[in-house]
């Protein structure tokens, strides 16, 4: 039994940490109430820089290489995003159709310059990619230091510190309160002098540094190079886990452990029992088939924001 748990919490964890990081950033839009249907293209901007950048510079920052190119991708994430937020906030354009547009243009710019930069439809495969490492002095902890702490990624525990974060920026900060009040009621939230277009366009900005972060460590700690099917998914995964965690930050953290867990099965489903015998395919399907029976089904009453989707225009009831 401990030895099921020690393959199977890690691989857990690594496959939930770019859930996690995509679906904070869903969580930040949603609740300003702008829908954010291009979590998928966030994730493949940041796939796509993180990957490009770290073969460029590996030779420069060496083992700091991958630490470096996430922190970029969230940068281009950001600044990719911005188009969502023009389009949705200052334009009042449909938010889904915008969603979907981010989407086929971040696929469409990652796979155009691949081609033209390495002459083939993925990039080499990075020397710097991120590595299990165990944690010190909690690695050595009776029964739960190799069940947690050994032979993991970091970027799971920096994905878990970072919901716990978002939850106090939400709920226990100024900030966090007119970020929600402009979710709820814009409206009255500009009656009460907050700016709800600058509030909007920060959250869109803040869930784009956040896919740009979930699509780079995917792509540095799970495929290590980039094509046009490093990402196939994994967006509407954490979009999926925002919904199911009833847009609250650890609730969205719940369920991209859980989506993980079914992504984790495909790897080591064989070596769990009561699996080994389930064909391979079946395993591979489990996490969308799992996402789907979770929304239809399993997650009661899921309010979202009152005003998520609609566009404010001021002086408009």
């Amino acid at each position: 039994m401990i030895e099921v748990l020690q393959s199977l919490i890690p691989t857990v964890l690594f496959f939930s940490a770019p859930l996690i990081f995509t679906a904070l950033g869903g969580v930040f839009s949603e609740r300003s109430g702008v829908v954010n249907i291009g979590l998928e293209g966030l994730m493949v901007m940041g796939a796509f820089v993180g990957i490009v950048f770290n073969l460029t510079f590996a030779d420069v920052f060496g083992s700091w290489t991958p630490w470096i190119s996430i922190f970029v991708a969230a940068i281009i994430g950001a600044i990719f995003s911005i188009i969502h937020a023009i389009a949705s906030v200052s334009f009042n354009a449909n938010q889904v159709v915008s969603g979907v547009a981010i989407n086929m243009l971040a696929l469409g710019i990652g796979v155009y310059l691949t081609k033209q930069w390495y002459g083939k439809g993925q990039t080499d495969m990075v020397t710097e990619p991120f590595f299990r490492t165990d944690i010190p002095l909690l690695a050595d902890i009776p029964f739960i230091g190799p069940i947690f702490f050994q032979g993991i990624y970091s970027t799971s525990y920096v994905a878990i510190l970072f919901a716990f974060i978002a939850w106090y920026v939400l709920y226990k900060t100024p900030f966090g309160l007119r970020l929600r009040a402009v979710g709820e009621h814009p409206m009255a939230a500009d009656t009460n002098g907050i700016n709800v277009y600058k509030m909007r366009y920060i959250a869109v900005i803040l869930s784009g540094a956040f896919g740009g972060l979930g699509g780079s460590v995917f792509a540095l700690t799970i495929v290590s190079n980039f094509s046009h099917s490093t990402i196939v998914g994994q967006g509407f995964m954490a979009l999926a886990a925002v919904i199911f965690g009833k847009w609250h930050p650890l609730g969205a953290m719940g369920a991209a452990l859980f989506f993980g867990f079914a992504q984790s099965l495909s790897v080591i489903g064989g070596n769990i029992p009561l699996l080994e015998s389930v064909p391979q395919v079946f395993l591979l399907i489990a996490p969308y088939v799992l996402t789907i029976l979770a929304l239809a089904g399993f997650i009661g009453r899921a309010d979202a924001p009152r005003a998520n989707g609609e566009p404010y225009i001021k002086g408009s009831r």
